[in-house]
């Protein structure tokens, strides 16, 4: 056994031989998950809309591409085929919100399209190019990264990302029942607050608009969440870790579930 980042065992070569694609897989969450795939063999294929990461982890090939449009998801698609010769794993980690604070009422159509589009239509176009080889083949696993915001959304800022997430939840759900009979394993997976280099961005604007400290700033989040009794955000190697396990074939009977990874944020069971 080696071990990752937090001291974490994992098996050596588990992905060897797997063809994965990773959607968001330049920054924070996602990257976490490329490098979590690709140190344990895998061949990973990943978009961005602009030019290489530093960051990113060697061996991966980096597509351009906008996954909020439907052309962007088949330039993706093609060239996922045409550098692996298939797909086994397709794990989507893409998602966020530009949206205005100020409620519903700041929301025009336009950008409740694009938060659509992002956090939904992104994995729902990239699974209509690539999961009917899946089926085809009689395997595969397919992992949707939803939110907590599903069901606790935050009404000031992220009321369509909430509601995009809760849509993509409901959807993997029916593509299981549809898939899963075939060999397709789908799962869901559903964060609450993950300390990305987004959220440290968060914690600075809020501190600074309110003039605050980063502390009192990163307490004003726990407190709009209700708190959150491990007392922490969850790390995106964290997330990264239960995603690599639900793709891996130790998860083999795992599918058309969700799982929560929130620190115990939701106060319901």
């Amino acid at each position: 056994m080696t071990r990752v980042r937090g001291s974490v065992p994992q098996a050596a070569g588990e992905f060897a031989g797997k063809r994965i694609v990773v959607t968001g897989g330049t920054k924070g969450t996602g990257a976490a998950v490329v490098r979590r795939l690709v140190s344990a063999g895998a061949a990973v294929v990943t978009a961005a809309r602009g030019d290489r990461p530093g960051d990113i982890a060697e061996g991966v090939t980096l597509i351009r591409a906008d996954l909020g449009t439907d052309a962007g998801c088949s330039v993706l698609a093609e060239a996922a085929r045409d550098v692996l010769g298939g797909v086994d794993i397709l794990v989507h980690v893409l998602g966020g919100s530009s949206a205005p604070s100020g409620g519903f009422m700041a929301l025009d159509d336009a950008m409740w399209a694009k938060e659509l589009s992002l956090n939904l239509l992104s994995a729902v176009r990239l699974d209509r190019f690539l999961v009917p080889a899946m089926v085809a083949g009689g395997k595969g696993v397919v992992i949707h990264t939803s939110s907590i915001q599903r069901s606790l959304p935050l009404h000031d800022s992220t009321i369509a990302y909430a509601a995009a997430k809760a849509a993509l939840s409901t959807y993997s759900k029916a593509l299981s029942k549809e898939v899963g009979p075939k060999g397709v394993r789908v799962v869901s997976v559903a964060p609450g607050w993950i300390y990305t280099s987004a959220a440290e961005a968060l914690v600075r604007r809020i501190a600074e608009g309110a003039a605050i400290s980063g502390d009192a700033a990163r307490q004003s989040i726990l407190d709009s969440l209700g708190g959150i009794p491990l007392g922490r955000p969850a790390q995106p190697e964290e997330v990264a870790e239960l995603i690599a396990f639900l793709a891996s074939d130790r998860a083999s009977a795992i599918h058309g579930t969700e799982y929560v990874i929130d620190g115990g944020t939701i106060p319901t069971v």
